[in-house]
């Protein structure tokens, strides 16, 4: 088995609503996920424009906004299964912890996505706490 899994986390001094509000909008991924530069959205199917210019389907699992959980898959062929996750958690006193999780095969697409993911979510960090 080539299965590999990531996980990166961040805490972010703003509350957990107004962090779910800029992740848990599948069409503002570019907004915070570095490298990404477009998005378009029809139901549950997304394509990710990379800033190569490289588009990536993918399929969204699960939105949900009482939980604060994003998940999605990659349905490109890059990999052959994909599994990604965003918990944005409500620590109690006006901060928030976002768990960035992938699982996929080839486990190198999970470093992959891992790296860019703890990228990401640094930029959202920086991008929201700027915004007080």
């Amino acid at each position: 088995m080539t299965r590999g899994s990531v996980r990166r986390e961040v805490r972010i001094a703003r509350p957990a609503g107004e962090v779910w509000a800029r992740i848990g909008d599948p069409a503002r991924v570019q907004d915070w996920f570095v490298g990404i530069v477009d998005s378009t959205v029809d139901g549950t199917s997304r394509v990710v424009i990379t800033g190569s210019g490289i588009p990536m389907p993918e399929e969204i699992v699960t939105c949900d906004d009482l939980q604060r959980r994003f998940q999605y898959r990659i349905t490109a062929g890059l990999v052959r299964e994909h599994l990604s996750t965003l918990d944005v958690h409500d620590l109690g006193d006006g901060t928030s912890l976002v768990v960035y999780s992938c699982d996929a095969d080839p486990a190198t697409m999970a470093l992959v996505i891992g790296g860019a993911a703890g990228s990401a979510l640094e930029q959202l960090r920086t991008t929201m706490e700027g915004q007080r």
